[in-house]
């Protein structure tokens, strides 16, 4: 009886039923079927209602639509272009830290895919790129800032896995900086192969661009100063960034005028964080359910059985959640799979900060993989472009960030390397 009631959620959740109806169906089911009263799914909505933490992400959330809609993506595409279009790869590597940089503040990659790939892709054909490269760059760029502050998900997986945020901040800083770099490197190598000729460095222009784009690059400056150096908490300064945003596209930009706009930009915040914590408040408290019926537990005994080493459970949870990345959107993932595996993870000695940010890398890569890859979906609606041919053309990419992900997993001093200052 359990595996098709499970059999018929999974079925009615592929035919596009909301993942939060799925979700509170599965957890009434599950009530019901240990004898439990329906109001303990309540009690765990009331616990994550009352997380310290939780006020952040509709804060954070509220920054990064507000740069959004105030012209942040153009005037930071103009000051890293002046930064670094004069380097081998120049424009590449532009694309590259703009889409990080912005990922991190929309905290959706789709966000960025549909604010920056239309203003960068008929650029980097322009400059003679092949179509294939600039459409894989692109598609892959949409989710390399999720493990820079104020990174959303970071701030999910801290409140649910009970984790330290700052912590997992710090910790996610060093292994992003080492992606962004070996894809700089396969762009340089790419441009090189082409003959893709350096644009002279100009102070000038790089005066004249930071000038617009000085206030936009003090938030983040602000955030990681403010964050590492213990002088505020994630809440505080996610209730910063929101005030600072919409002083910057009211009084200092002027590019939101009108009562509308700011009505339009708070409505799009309510629906965004409204839709995370409806799936998350009814995830928390199936989540619970199966760790009350000692589901990990008996996932444990079974991985006992052919696990050893913390090496052999790293390498399993890599494969397990890969294939996760494929069939999940990174929230849900987050929401659904962290309250599980964590106890596995401690059996074994992994660094609950270092599975984090393992875990997060995993999911960024599903962002490229089918069948719920979002940017492959979202890129496809973009450039007008099949998915597999999206695929196709992100694929010496996807195979960067896979070695990134051993890197990640096999060298934990990346992410814990705070510990030792």
């Amino acid at each position: 009886m359990t595996f098709t009631v499970v059999a018929l959620l999974v079925a009615v959740a592929v035919l596009g039923v909301p993942l939060f109806v799925v979700l509170g169906a599965g957890g009434l089911y599950a009530t019901h079927a240990a004898g439990l009263d329906p109001a303990i799914l309540v009690a765990e909505m009331l616990r994550l209602a009352s997380s310290p933490n939780l006020m952040a992400i509709p804060l954070f959330t509220l920054a990064g639509v507000v740069l959004s809609r105030g012209g942040a993506p153009e005037r930071l595409l103009q000051v890293f272009n002046a930064g670094f279009g004069w380097m081998p790869g120049g424009l590449a590597i532009v694309a590259l830290v703009s889409c990080a940089f912005f990922t991190a503040f929309s905290g959706a990659s789709g966000v960025t895919i549909l604010a920056l790939g239309g203003l960068l892709y008929p650029i980097l054909t322009n400059e003679h790129y092949s179509k294939n490269f600039s459409l894989g760059l692109l598609t892959a760029s949409g989710s390399l800032g999720l493990l820079f502050p104020p990174s959303l998900v970071i701030l999910l997986y801290g409140i649910v896995a009970g984790v330290s945020i700052e912590q997992l901040f710090m910790a996610g800083f060093i292994p992003g900086i080492v992606l962004l770099l070996l894809l700089a490197l396969y762009s340089a190598s790419i441009s090189r192969h082409i003959g893709i000729p350096h644009k002279p460095f100009s102070l000038p222009g790089l005066v004249s661009a930071l000038r617009i784009g000085v206030w936009d690059l003090l938030l983040p400056a602000a955030i990681v100063v403010g964050l590492f150096g213990g002088y505020v908490t994630a809440t505080e300064a996610a209730s910063c960034s929101a005030a600072y945003a919409l002083l910057l596209e009211t009084a200092i930009h002027r590019r939101l005028r009108s009562l509308a706009q700011i009505y339009e930009i708070f409505r799009e915040t309510v629906v965004l964080v409204g839709s995370l914590l409806i799936i998350l408040s009814v995830a928390l408290g199936l989540t619970n359910l199966l760790i009350d019926a000692q589901v990990p537990m008996k996932i444990l005994a079974a991985l006992e059985q052919g696990v050893s080493s913390q090496l052999q459970f790293l390498l399993l949870l890599n494969l397990f959640l890969l294939v996760v990345g494929c069939l999940m959107d990174i929230f849900s993932a987050i929401v659904v799979v962290v309250p599980l595996i964590l106890p596995l993870a401690q059996r074994f000695g992994v660094d609950p900060v270092h599975l984090g940010i393992v875990f997060l890398a995993n999911l960024e890569i599903g962002y490229l993989t089918p069948p719920v890859g979002i940017n492959l979906f979202l890129a496809s609606q973009r450039f007008r472009a099949p998915m597999l041919s999206l695929f196709r053309a992100s694929l010496p990419f996807l195979l960067i960030m896979l070695i990134w992900l051993a890197l990640v997993t096999y060298i934990p001093d990346l992410s814990l390397w705070w510990k030792k200052i």
